[in-house]
């Protein structure tokens, strides 16, 4: 049997100086640990050929399949605030393009390929952790509904790769609708280079923007589509505890998805401010600040747009600005709308947003679950003597005060206890990649080779929202000795 991908490149058609046309490194002794298999079929992928020795070498880089034209992708950023002029895929290679059941093109990458020209000095490996957390947590999201890139395989390489120590490689195969990103256009916007710009521009407008072919000012249109997808993003994010980590304008996607899991985290107990990447010393990228980095991001974007807004520099800064201006009402629309949900409102009344901001301010200063608090609130709206949201308060008393509120709240709308709870658990899901449990996950891979915990913790994340009784453990907060304080980036 012959692993076959019917790729499609349209991004390696670009210029010369869009990548570098670079192969993946060749490894030791690929072995395939996971396939995602219901996406490969999705991509029009056979997941039986793609499991045997030969799919295993072409996931884990050490044969390029035909038909690929490999491609690392050049780009710059803004590194916590500071801008880097070159970056790229230092560890990654574009294989090419697919087009996927739904008609969707989408890229397929390994990530941890070994160097490129732009890896800057790095080995261009990945760690076998890293590489599992991305996968548990990326295909998390994607079962929470939120735009995501997704991951088809992780694979062993055989070698081990040297950080605070040496620990074994691993390659990721990562799918997305595109990896442009802010910093895509960046590099080119410091380089003064309008034509590449306009090529991208056009470029993503095709792949991503569609509905803007033919605009009257596609260019002011495009920034307008990435500002309303990533103010919907983001509040997605927050929405789920979710806190990213390394917000860098390199790890902006112009597609809408989430891309770059290095340091990410779900919130246990609540907390605005609570930061968990051991790179984010300033706490620039905590949960609450996430909105506030992406307009930063979205600034610098518009920024590298402005020469395509027309010769007027004045009115180009004035019509970006109007567009960026949109951002704060269409995340806070967006956010608004999914706490009522949360809460289980079906409408919208005076009160309603002072009612859900005073839980969080409760849930904050009593280190309140975050996950758990919604999830129980939907069982407490089903039987009102279901007391689990309670217990979630180091001070019940708080959660009582705000549940009479809540109670006379929700009776004034028409729908049954039943359909308040069903909508709630519809939307609050109770299994979450805790901290804790990805760590589990990977000291039992790195140390023992064994995958049966991370397959099992897969297994029961891809039904979030559902009850899972054999697995009800999975859904508990870290006990103090088992809570993750730091996580770390893959590189």
């Amino acid at each position: 049997m012959t692993v076959h991908f019917p790729f499609q490149n349209s991004y390696s058609a670009l210029p010369d100086s869009f990548f570098a046309r670079v192969a993946p490194t060749p490894v030791a002794a690929p072995r395939l640990i996971k396939l995602n298999r219901p996406l490969a079929v999705q991509l029009g992928l056979d997941p039986d050929v793609l499991e045997t020795p030969e799919g295993a070498e072409i996931l884990a880089g050490k044969t390029v399949p035909a038909g690929a034209d490999p491609i690392a992708m050049a780009y710059a950023g803004h590194q916590f605030g500071q801008f880097v002029p070159q970056l790229g895929d230092g560890r990654a290679v574009l294989l090419g393009e697919v087009i996927d059941k739904d008609g969707i093109r989408r890229d397929i990458q390994l990530k941890g390929s070994g160097p490129t020209p732009f890896s800057r000095r790095g080995d261009g490996r990945a760690a076998l952790g890293p590489v599992l957390r991305e996968y548990i947590v990326s295909e998390a999201m994607f079962a929470l509904g939120i735009p995501t890139t997704r991951s088809l395989a992780a694979v062993v390489t055989g070698e081990h790769v040297i950080r605070e120590t040496a620990l074994p490689g691993a390659v990721l195969t990562r799918v997305a609708s595109s990896h442009i990103r802010v910093g895509t256009f960046q590099f080119f916007a410091v380089r003064r280079d309008t034509d590449a710009i306009r090529r991208l521009a056009d470029h993503v407008i095709a792949r991503h923007y569609p509905e803007l072919l033919g605009a009257e000012r596609p260019y002011h249109a495009l920034l307008g589509g990435v500002v309303a997808r990533q103010a919907d993003l983001v509040a997605r994010w927050l929405l789920v505890g979710f806190i990213h980590g390394v917000m860098n304008t390199d790890n902006s996607s112009i597609s809408g998805e989430t891309i770059d899991y290095g340091p990410c985290a779900f919130m246990d107990a609540y907390n605005p401010a609570q930061v968990f990447s051991s790179i984010d010393e300033m706490g620039r990228y905590a949960y609450a600040n996430q909105p506030r980095i992406a307009l930063w991001n979205l600034t610098r974007l518009a920024e590298c747009l402005l020469p395509l807004f027309g010769e007027e520099q004045e009115k180009a800064v004035a019509d970006a600005q109007d567009i960026l201006g949109a951002f704060s009402e269409t995340f806070s629309d967006a956010y608004q709308a999914g706490l009522r949900k949360k809460i289980g409102l079906f409408t919208e009344r005076d009160g309603d947003d002072a009612l859900i901001q005073d839980l969080l301010d409760a849930m904050a200063k009593n280190q309140a679950d975050f996950t758990l608090t919604f999830r129980k609130l939907g069982d407490a709206a089903g039987d009102p003597a279901a007391d689990d949201a309670r217990a979630q308060f180091m001070d019940p008393a708080a959660f009582d005060e705000w549940a009479r509120r809540w109670h006379e709240r929700t009776a004034l709308e028409p729908q049954s206890a039943a359909e308040r709870q069903a909508a709630m658990h519809a939307v609050n899901p109770i299994f979450i990649p805790r901290n804790h449990r990805i760590e589990a996950v990977i000291q039992a891979a790195v140390n023992d080779d064994n995958y049966a915990p991370f397959e099992e913790l897969v297994k029961v994340l891809s039904k979030p929202f559902d009850d899972q009784p054999d697995y009800a453990a999975y859904a508990d907060p870290p006990l103090p000795d088992q809570r993750v304080l730091q996580t770390f980036c893959g590189t």
